[in-house]
């Protein structure tokens, strides 16, 4: 849980920008922090939101890590170029991003946590904004999945007209294969996924007599970790922050 280590245990880190391979067995660009030390320990694949490949990813995978646990990052924008992550992540809004290399680059993403000599073996996946429309799809599509977390995830109830060349299937509709249990957190007053959206997940969810756990709050919407925006929401978020972390305690460790 959040600041109960004891003070005088040892701390350490690794933080560095990687290639692994990702989609079209192309190598991409991935954020990968880990502890220092023998291990064994269990990785997490963190998947970009909109906002791009940026600063609070950075430091979001640092602060897994420095719970424990072994982080990648990928670069799913990697086609759209280099440059700051909002202008990456706007042109990769321009272009499409499919779901197909999305979760190809995630399932390369697993594949090194696993292949590392300190692994555990057992990995899970968490994704904000998109990241956790993409982390539903992959905990529905992927292999070697332990614990999935979506954290307002937009667009996995999705209508005929919203669907895509690049997002042909929405997410909802691979329910049936979820095959990890799921911690959904959500914000009440978010438009994205809205609460009716999030109360129809939830009905299907359990009709299919899947294993997951939803924490909606009152009183926030999209984006509420994001400390650097108006939406961030501080009990909430650490409320919810804390939920996740034993929430991977549970299902990883």
């Amino acid at each position: 849980m959040w600041n109960d280590k004891n003070v005088f245990d040892y701390s350490g880190m690794i933080a560095e920008t990687v290639r692994i391979q990702g989609h079209d067995g192309k190598f991409i660009r991935a954020y990968y922090s880990r502890p220092i030390g023998d291990g064994p320990f269990p990785g997490i694949v963190l998947i970009p939101h909109m906002p791009g490949w940026d600063e609070w990813c950075r430091e979001t995978a640092r602060r897994f890590t420095e719970h424990g646990y072994s982080v990648v990052c990928p670069n799913i924008y990697e086609d759209a170029g280099e440059g700051p992550a909002a202008e990456v992540a706007q042109k990769a809004r321009e272009m499409g991003t499919k779901d197909k290399d999305v979760m190809e680059d995630v399932d390369g993403s697993l594949s090194f946590l696993k292949n590392q000599v300190n692994a555990s073996g057992k990995a899970g996946v968490i994704g904000m904004c998109s990241g956790g429309r993409h982390t539903f799809l992959a905990a529905c599509t992927l292999e070697g999945i332990d614990a999935a977390v979506d954290c307002w995830g937009g667009g996995v109830i999705a209508p005929p007209e919203a669907l895509t060349p690049e997002r042909p299937v929405a997410p909802v509709d691979f329910a049936k294969n979820l095959s990890c249990p799921l911690l959904g957190i959500f914000g009440n007053e978010d438009r994205n996924p809205t609460a009716e959206d999030v109360n129809k997940l939830e009905e299907i969810l359990k009709e299919l007599g899947k294993d997951y756990e939803f924490h909606r709050y009152e009183g926030a919407g999209h984006g509420i970790w994001y400390y650097d925006k108006p939406m961030y929401r501080q009990e909430q978020a650490m409320d919810s922050w804390n939920k996740a972390l034993a929430f991977f305690e549970k299902y990883l460790k």
